[in-house]
């Protein structure tokens, strides 16, 4: 360490920066990367958003893949979300209560093919979604 160098601080001049005595987190192995890839579109569908955003907030840093998988199924089950609250309101016309169970059907197809395909080390992008964070 040379003089008036931190510890922890700037690693990357490209990437965040941390504050002095900070390590930042590690990279995460693909195996693991996929794994928690998987369970945050689990999650998902039993949580709607709560799950993603969790793992949004705590594993984005871990790598790319991860990063990915947590920001499609956030954005995915807000805007799911959003559906749930709008078709819940149409229940006043009858309309909502047939809608709601189809958001709940999509939720669990669309879920489950993510899930597949992070589990598989494949990208994945939910049809029907809202990108409210981006890259």
């Amino acid at each position: 360490m040379t003089y008036g160098q931190q510890p922890g601080g700037p690693q990357n001049p490209n990437g965040p920066q941390y504050p002095g005595g900070y390590t930042p987190p590690q990279q995460m192995r693909p195996e693991d990367q996929r794994l928690w890839a998987t369970l945050t579109h689990i999650g998902g569908i039993f949580f709607n958003f709560v799950a993603p955003l969790v793992a949004y907030l705590v594993l984005r840093d871990r790598g790319n893949f991860i990063r990915e998988h947590t920001r499609v199924a956030l954005n995915f089950h807000i805007t799911m979300g959003i559906a749930y609250v709008v078709s819940g309101l149409l229940t006043v016309v009858l309309i909502g209560a047939l809608l709601i169970p189809l958001i709940a059907v999509l939720t669990l197809v669309f879920g489950i093919m993510a899930a597949i395909a992070a589990n598989q080390g494949q990208f994945y992008r939910y049809p029907l979604s809202i990108e409210f964070i981006k890259q």
